[in-house]
């Protein structure tokens, strides 16, 4: 019993390794989705059902990994089993017309090699990247993370922080609702100043410890030494140009903490640090910044300036007092620490109750 199904893995597996010339973590991941989908199949039949887990797998990854050397231990194969169940219903692969079964004729026949193509343009991530993405239950945070992985080319280090500091649920919370589903099926799209703000921005990279007294100074300090990363904390399309960028007029002197540029937005993004509190004077300072580089730095064809104030505590009701409709000015949090992902969750499901709630 286990022979026949031994030489198609085999198969399976030959042809994935004949094309990873060509990309080799792409073939992987579709020689792996084929070999759960096998795998399943051929639990689906009965055969020794009641043996099947745990004997058959071992028994299995004993001739795959002597034909083949490591990555098919029987962990991994289970893995793979997942990874089939997990993706087979994924609108992907309903686009690309995946055989829904594979029959042994077809398995070792030349169509199998024009499968193998095809998923392995399905699945641009490696190995490890899936089995992360795994971890995740809800379809929609799978999705997600999956497109900006491939996108942004995160590692999977950046994969699992990013997941760790739950960036889905917090661009959730920063959205419209209308616009969840497009951030799940697309991934991070911008095209609004708004698009390009958190709530709140996660720093735990600095180091600073949340109890300790530090000064913007401190703060602006860290950041310039952690760039690379809050970059990537800020998202995407961001281009540092400077810290403490001076300009004057009426003979004084101005400083802008941290200037950055959004080539997707084609703007100029000002961040201004602030310890503590929110007040209405730093509202109306960074409404300064933003006039001036709008009337002097930036250029016509550019979209206009956006300013960010990162600040540890805020109230909505008076951004909303103090800034005019349809500003380009934001306030939003910043953490020195890793949220509780079930306090996020939490927040995010009773944003879509109260949002299902008032177009009821």
């Amino acid at each position: 019993m286990n022979k026949d199904l031994f030489v198609e893995l085999q198969n399976i597996i030959s042809q994935a390794r004949t094309g990873a010339v060509r990309s080799i973590n792409s073939w992987q991941v579709a020689a792996n989705y084929l070999i759960g989908q096998r795998l399943v199949e051929h639990e689906q039949e009965g055969l020794q059902r009641a043996k099947y887990g745990e004997e058959t797998l071992v028994s299995l990854s004993s001739q795959l990994t002597d034909e083949f050397g490591k990555g098919f231990s029987a962990t991994n194969l289970e893995l793979m089993r997942k990874f089939y169940k997990v993706y087979s219903q994924s609108n992907e692969l309903e686009a690309f017309e995946i055989p829904q079964t594979l029959s042994e004729e077809f398995v070792l026949s030349k169509k199998q090699l024009g499968v193998t193509t095809k998923l392995a343009t399905v699945f641009p991530l490696s190995w490890s990247h899936y089995v992360c993405l795994m971890s995740l239950s809800d379809s929609r945070t799978r999705s997600f993370y999956a497109l900006e992985s491939a996108s942004e080319s995160w590692s999977l280090r950046e994969l699992k922080r990013q997941i760790d500091s739950a960036l889905f649920e917090r661009l959730a919370l920063s959205t419209d609702k209308d616009d969840v589903k497009t951030l799940a099926e697309k991934g991070q799209l911008l095209t609004l100043p708004t698009d390009a703000v958190k709530e709140p921005y996660i720093l735990e990279f600095l180091g600073l410890d949340e109890k300790a007294k530090y000064s913007e100074s401190d703060l602006e300090a860290a950041i310039i030494d952690k760039i690379e990363h809050f970059l990537l904390e800020l998202g995407k399309g961001f281009l540092f140009e400077a810290r403490q960028k001076r300009f004057t007029f009426d003979e004084q002197h101005f400083y802008v903490d941290l200037v950055f540029y959004n080539r997707l937005l084609k703007c100029y993004v000002l961040i201004d640090l602030k310890i503590g509190k929110l007040k209405h004077q730093d509202l109306g300072q960074m409404q300064m910044y933003v006039n001036y580089f709008d009337r002097f730095v930036k250029l016509e064809e550019e979209m206009p300036t956006i300013g960010i104030i990162l600040c540890q505590n805020k109230s909505d009701s008076l951004i909303e007092i103090t800034l005019p409709k349809n500003s380009n000015i934001h306030a939003s949090k910043y953490q020195l620490y890793l949220p509780s992902k079930k306090e996020l969750q939490k927040q995010l499901q009773q944003a879509e109750q109260d949002w299902e709630n008032s177009h009821d």
